[in-house]
């Protein structure tokens, strides 16, 4: 399928051919034949995109801040890597979207395959939309029409924050597309509306929708005019529906505005507001957030809705009130169209958004093809593969012929590259998405991208596979790969649950493939330097290792205990397996103690790991998200025979009756990706042994799983037998 694509390092863009998505559980794919441009959001991310590094700079000041702190604690050379990878990532613009549905998962009730629906979908042939942001579309509101859904839920969710009632005086602040919109739709619910605009043209326009229009020249002007046509009163409401770097127009906005006025923040402009402007007249301000509740909460749009009793305008029901405003007459947007293109033309059209040429809304027409009427449970994503290579069907030695399940970031960014650099041949690439695999496809050689994983474990070229997917479907994934006779790397952490644990090391032993975990810390220079040091000690030793994790949103997928496991489980399991290979001993007891949140429950992910070696040698892990950014992220410290040896952030190490790596102050992060990474590949070109023994990398994973279990519990021991079985104490 065909999809858009702009580069956020030079603002380029380009139509690319990727692989069609597939339906989530809860998820509506649809076939598109109309998406509309959004001229505010689209430019800006085109401004953006062709800024220079100064420019861009300036335009995102708190991201520069990042930046240097980012410098500080993990040194120019990785943080120059980290903003050149998140540029060169090419985004998918577009959310207002118009199609028929093709496929609906396999939860999904409100929708079937034919159905006519609007979403909030990027400007691509094909798209996958969690239920909760598509809406049916009426008969008798055009595609055309049905395209402006998204933008004017926008101004309607302003419109409900600001809460005009009948009779009272609104201000529209800028009338571009979602001011004209917002015009319209304040009409319809009883109010009187002053527009104001720079643009002529947009001044005439919003007076045809039946709003009072006032040039917005000189904002003191403005303000002086509306109090003039206000009776001195003051404008009920102020929606702020323009785009500007300048604080005068809140300014302006306040000014007015009557004593306990409303000013709703819609578009994009300064912020430096004058305190006496809102003291005196007891203003309240807001910042509308999109199209409505739900609209950034990632369990809305995993299908959770709100209760309509609860939360009565959902970004949902905002699509379903605009498109029955549309229906009944009430909202016109014909009059709001001003180019059309197809979309191989999508270049031409964003150079009418970017150029001096008049415009309002501008669509992308698609070529019409029939639904396929599928439902989730056909999709290739979600189905258990028929086929079993037996071991004897691997090549033991050769070059290492690669496929890849999952193209996010990290994996784009860092794995791949490594993969590369080690002499990988790539076959074929599988997303859910499609759109990031086939630009993986371009970046990296691939032979085929697809949106179907089974396609990976079906190519009888792939030697290995790798899994770099969100951590849930890690075992069950890799145990698929080992079960189609493929050598299988998997991004940490191997398994969420111990059913999932026993899954893969069943199909490990079964299969006779190699097993690697990107538990990559252990293979970075300054680890194997320490762990040599250490190796021939004649007494216990003891390894302290502090990680400054920071803070993460309680809704990141992360902390999800289903989805990513847990942080323990998601990253701390990282430093178990450091620990474990510092110690260079088995794990026979894990003891957790977790911090308490004002609430009083555990805080998983402010936690101290302690575990006790079958040698004796103990470590303590502490894992922490209540720290500053400005303090190094990681540092590790080993004690043992009367030396010590410190890692600070991987950049570095000081040594104490132990002779440490020499190291310039400018010295580049290495954390080992590339070391584990031909590690892998050797021991596939070899036919084995794997790079880390599976007995290692199997306990290392249970002990893991067993210390995110006890951090969850808000702390707590376990112990091993001689089997390595768990008995909690």
């Amino acid at each position: 399928m065909k999809s858009v694509s702009q580069s956020l390092q030079s603002g380029d863009i380009a139509i690319l051919e990727s692989p069609e998505p597939q339906a989530e559980a809860h998820g509506v794919v649809i076939r598109t034949v109309r998406s509309l441009i959004s001229a505010g959001t689209e430019r800006m991310l085109l401004d953006f995109g062709r800024a220079g590094w100064i420019g861009k700079a300036k335009s995102q000041p708190d991201k520069v801040r990042q930046v240097i702190t980012k410098a500080r604690t993990d040194g120019i050379a990785a943080t120059v890597g980290a903003v050149r990878a998140k540029l060169s990532a090419p985004i998918s613009p577009g959310y207002c979207n118009v199609g028929r549905v093709e496929a609906t998962g396999r939860s999904v009730l409100g929708f079937a395959p034919g159905d006519r629906v609007v979403s909030n979908g990027p400007h691509a042939e094909i798209v996958s939309v969690p239920e909760t942001l598509v809406a049916r579309v009426p008969d008798g509101v055009s595609d055309d029409a049905a395209a402006f859904t998204p933008l004017a839920s926008i101004a309607l969710n302003g419109i409900r924050l600001a809460a005009p009632s009948l009779g009272e005086t609104v201000v529209v602040y800028g009338l571009g597309l979602i001011g004209q919109l917002a015009v319209q739709l304040l009409r319809a619910s009883g109010c009187r509306v002053i527009g104001i605009d720079r643009d002529p043209s947009r001044l005439a326009l919003a007076s045809q929708y039946g709003a009072e229009t006032i040039t917005g020249e000189d904002a003191e002007m403005v303000a002086r005019q509306v109090l003039a046509r206000t009776g001195d009163l003051g404008a009920d409401a102020v929606l702020l529906t323009l785009a500007s770097d300048s604080d005068e127009p809140v300014h302006a906005a306040a000014q007015m505005s009557r004593q306990r006025g409303r000013l709703v923040l819609v578009g994009v402009t300064g912020l430096a507001l004058q305190r006496d402007d809102f003291y005196k007249k007891e203003l309240t301000f807001q910042v509308a957030a999109s199209y409505g509740p739900g609209r950034y909460d990632s369990d809305y749009q995993a299908g959770r809705d709100y209760p309509a009793g609860l939360v009565r305008w959902t970004a949902q029901r905002n699509f379903d009130a605009v498109l029955w405003q549309m229906h009944r007459g009430a909202l016109d947007v014909s009059r709001l169209i001003s180019h059309r293109f197809a979309l191989e033309r999508a270049a031409d059209a964003y150079a009418v958004v970017a150029g001096s040429e008049p415009s309002l809304g501008i669509l992308l027409e698609y070529r019409a093809e029939g639904p396929k009427g599928q439902r989730a449970e056909e999709s290739a994503m979600t189905a258990v593969p028929s086929v079993h290579s037996s071991p004897s069907a691997l090549r033991p030695s050769g070059p290492l012929a690669l496929s890849v399940i999952g193209a996010g970031e990290f994996g784009v960014r860092t794995i791949l590259p490594a993969f590369k650099a080690a002499g990988a041949t790539f076959r074929v690439i599988a997303s859910r998405g499609g759109v990031t695999a086939a630009r993986a496809l371009e970046r990296f050689g691939f032979a085929k991208a697809t949106a179907e994983h089974e396609a990976v474990l079906t190519d009888s070229e792939s030697s290995a596979v790798a899994v770099l997917t969100r951590h849930d479907s890690h075992a069950r994934l890799a145990a698929q790969a080992l079960a189609a006779g493929k050598h299988v790397f998997v991004e940490k952490p191997l398994a969420l649950t111990h059913a999932e644990l026993a899954q893969v090391a069943d199909a490990a032993r079964t299969s006779g493939c190699m097993v690697a975990v990107g538990f990559n810390r252990r293979w970075a220079p300054l680890a194997t330097a320490v762990a040599a040091g250490m190796r021939g000690r004649s007494a216990p030793a003891s390894v302290v290792i502090t990680v400054n994790a920071g803070a993460l949103p309680a809704d990141h997928w992360t902390r999800d205990p289903v989805v990513g496991g847990g942080r323990i489980i998601g990253e701390a399991s990282h430093f178990i397996d450091l620990a474990r290979f510092l110690a260079g001993a088995p794990i026979r007891a894990v003891n957790v103690t977790a911090a308490r949140t004002a609430a009083g429950g555990p805080a998983e992910d402010i936690a101290t790991i302690g575990i006790e070696f079958a040698d004796g040698s103990t470590a303590h892990v502490h894992y922490f998200s209540n720290g500053s950014k400005r303090y190094p992220k990681e540092r590790v410290e080993c004690f043992w025979d009367g030396h010590v040896a410190v890692i600070d952030n991987w950049q570095s190490a000081h040594g104490f009756g132990w002779r440490a790596p020499r190291s310039g102050p400018f010295a580049s992060q290495d954390k080992g990706h590339r070391a584990e990474v031909e590690a892998f590949a050797a021991a596939v070109r070899a036919g084995g042994p794997p790079p880390v023994p599976h007995d290692e990398v199997f306990e290392v994973s249970h002990w893991a799983i067993v210390a995110g279990e006890l951090a969850r519990r808000g702390g707590g021991r376990a112990e091993g037998d001689e089997r390595g079985e768990r008995a909690a104490v």
